[in-house]
């Protein structure tokens, strides 16, 4: 007679522990966001009470530099990780609510306007750093992913094409270093050309939204610049995410054209898994919006709410930054990102100011 042997089973999770995990994270991204909020409002107060003529610095920026210090100069310990990496769900939940603030004609006639200027983006941006990368002698499939993280979605993009090209963790890292470097580098630059270039804020927001790669920069660059460029920044982001199926698709059908990726069977379901779900919820809100089912209060009360969102996103933008490990990454990488980026910007400010101009023909 067999004598059964009794497996210890697993207990399942306690939920409530899950969720507890990612308590301490979060309550560090609010604190270093409502930190950022106190040092504006405290400056400003000073500043005025004593008659000193300075910028404003908006609380984006120092809950961003205040993250940056943290991660820069201190080790985080690992209870903070979970929580931090939440910092792209506070994004994703910002943006959808951030639909409160547009009726849908808005969504349609912004989209529209810059619907066309994110195709020339997406193009231009994937000829150029593909022609860079080749140049700079970088293996295949790294320039494949650089190119993808600047004309789409950055870091995001990088992460979907991975795995649809089969290419290699080390490759994904150099091309997430390069992209994240650059992302920090545009918060401090791209607000100050705009400045130099008197920008109005619907075109430097509009340019953030097409030049700058992450979300979460692009919102960022938008904000510092003003509350007006920071919703078009996210809108124009947004239509640029949207994109993120379809170019992807084109790489994976590419490479396993090339016998090193697998084939893609179903084209449609492909899609779906790669759309940006948090577009469809930006939409869904906004057309709530329009057909006047939130009272005017309610409606403030949603926008202020992406505001709070936005807030931890911005605090995670800088704990999630640290210099020491992207420059592990390697130079040429970093060589061939920066100078495509450089081009791209000056290709999409030339498309703005261009369609600026046409509009006001």
């Amino acid at each position: 007679m067999a004598t059964s042997i009794a497996i210890p089973q697993e207990r399942p999770l306690n939920p409530a522990f899950h969720l507890m995990q990612y308590v301490p994270g979060v309550a560090l991204l609010a604190a270093i966001g409502y930190a950022g909020k106190v040092l504006e409002r405290t400056i400003n107060t000073y500043a005025k009470s004593h008659h000193y003529v300075i910028p404003n610095i908006e609380y984006v920026l120092w809950a961003i530099v205040i993250g940056l210090v943290i991660s820069n100069t201190l080790t985080i310990p690992k209870i903070f990780h979970a929580g931090i990496a939440t910092y792209e769900f506070w994004l994703k939940a910002g943006i959808v609510l951030l639909g409160a603030r547009f009726v849908l004609g808005d969504v349609l006639k912004l989209g529209g306007i810059s619907l066309g200027l994110v195709v020339i983006e997406i193009t231009g941006s994937l000829l150029l750093m593909t022609a860079l990368g080749k140049w700079f002698g970088l293996k295949p499939k790294l320039v494949t992913l650089l190119a993808v993280g600047s004309a789409v979605c950055g870091v995001s993009a990088i992460i979907a094409t991975k795995g649809a090209i089969d290419a290699d963790d080390e490759d994904s890292s150099f091309a997430i270093a390069a992209i994240l470097a650059l992302g920090a580098l545009a918060l401090f630059t791209f607000p100050l050309i705009g400045h130099a270039l008197h920008l109005s804020s619907n075109a430097y927001g509009l340019w953030s939204g097409l030049a700058v790669d992450n979300t979460a920069e692009a919102a960022a660059a938008g904000a510092l610049y003003s509350d007006a460029a920071g919703k078009l920044a996210v809108l124009a982001k947004t239509t640029r995410n949207a994109m993120i199926g379809f170019v992807v698709l084109a790489y994976a059908f590419y490479w396993a054209k090339r016998g090193q990726a697998q084939e893609v069977k179903n084209k449609a379901a492909f899609l779906w898994q790669k759309f940006p779900k948090f577009v469809l919820g930006f939409l869904l809100i906004s057309l709530l919006v329009s057909g006047k089912v939130f009272s005017k209060a309610q409606v403030g009360d949603l926008a202020n709410l992406s505001k709070w969102a936005f807030l931890l996103t911005f605090a995670g933008v800088g704990l999630r930054t640290n210099f020491r490990n992207l420059s592990k990454q390697g130079l040429r990488p970093f060589a061939v990102g920066a100078l495509g980026e450089v081009l791209i910007a000056i290709l999409t400010l030339g498309l703005v100011i261009g369609a600026n101009a046409i509009a006001t023909l």
